[in-house]
């Protein structure tokens, strides 16, 4: 404590000196740290504000201890107390609102667009593209494209297509699935190296009637299967997303008690205009009417 008096004392007499503090009445007071155990919430500011004023004699007393600590216990911690006071990690950086006229801005026009815009749109669109396609939607891309039959398929993997298979469980259970992976190894061989029927392909679709032209989805059901699967995925997934818009337009604050059933009936018309477009109004009518005997004419 008296090194640390002693320490301060010095430094106090220097600002006095090169006139960085001002001398009067109830000014330069003796001061210390309070523990933790005795400060309040009130006080903290003002003990922070002490450890501030003396951290330059803090930091002397703890170098001397150091040096002079009568034990290897003492003068470790006096080392990671030095350390800590002297490293300079925070969870944030400070930056001001306001512009130094002594620290004019180095910043150039190409920095602010490469880092302040360009690097920040980049990190939301790798960020959109991480959630949109995660690793589920990944695997099953790959997948697809293994399916593919252009340039005499060249990118099937069989183990790929099962890592896809494996996310429609209903459709490809665990037996299922051992049949699966014996037909896609005969599957390839015999569309890839035997039929030359295959070798002018130009996508899926075409790939799904050459079967059926064939007869070879029956003897590749399963493959097939996972074919027809991989065809429905684009048409059904835009269905389900043409579904849910227009769900707000039917089921409205009027309408907000229908049934699921009666909800449905609404709701596949509203999707499905180009096709109901093209039934009249009789032939609904007609329909109508020749399910039960009425009373009256529709």
């Amino acid at each position: 404590m008296d090194e640390f008096r002693e320490s301060q004392k010095e430094r106090i007499q220097e600002a006095l000196d090169m006139a960085e503090l001002t001398t009067g009445r109830g000014l330069n007071q003796e001061f210390g740290l309070s523990r933790a155990c005795d400060t309040r919430w009130g006080s903290h500011f003002k003990s922070f504000n002490n450890f501030i004023l003396m951290f330059g004699s803090i930091l002397d007393v703890l170098e001397l201890l150091v040096l002079d600590a009568h034990s290897t216990d003492e003068r470790s911690k006096a080392m990671g107390y030095l350390r800590a006071c002297q490293t300079f990690e925070f969870d944030g950086l400070y930056v001001s609102s306001l512009r130094s006229r002594r620290k004019p801005d180095d910043c150039t026009v190409l920095h602010h667009y490469r880092v302040d815009v360009f690097c920040k749109i980049i990190d939301w669109q790798i960020q959109e593209l991480n959630e949109r396609f995660d690793e589920v939607t990944t695997h099953l891309l790959h997948g697809i494209a293994c399916l593919n039959p252009i340039n005499s398929f060249s990118s099937f993997d069989i183990r790929k297509i099962m890592r896809m298979a494996e996310l429609y469980p209903d459709d490809f259970d665990e037996f299922s699935m051992g049949a699966l992976e014996n037909q896609l190894a005969s599957y390839i061989i015999d569309v890839r190296d035997v039929d030359e029927r295959f070798s002018d392909l130009h996508g899926l679709c075409d790939l799904s009637k050459r079967l059926v032209q064939t007869k070879k989805h029956s003897n590749y059901p399963l493959v097939f299967r996972l074919v027809k699967l991989v065809l429905l995925l684009p048409v059904a997934t835009a269905s389900v997303e043409r579904a849910f818009s227009a769900m707000k337009f039917i089921k409205n604050d009027l309408r907000s008690r229908m049934n699921d059933e009666f909800f449905s009936g609404c709701l596949v018309p509203y999707v499905e205009k180009i096709v109901f477009d093209s039934i009249s109004n009789d032939a609904i009518i007609k329909t109508f009417q020749d399910m039960k005997p009425r009373r009256v004419q529709l």
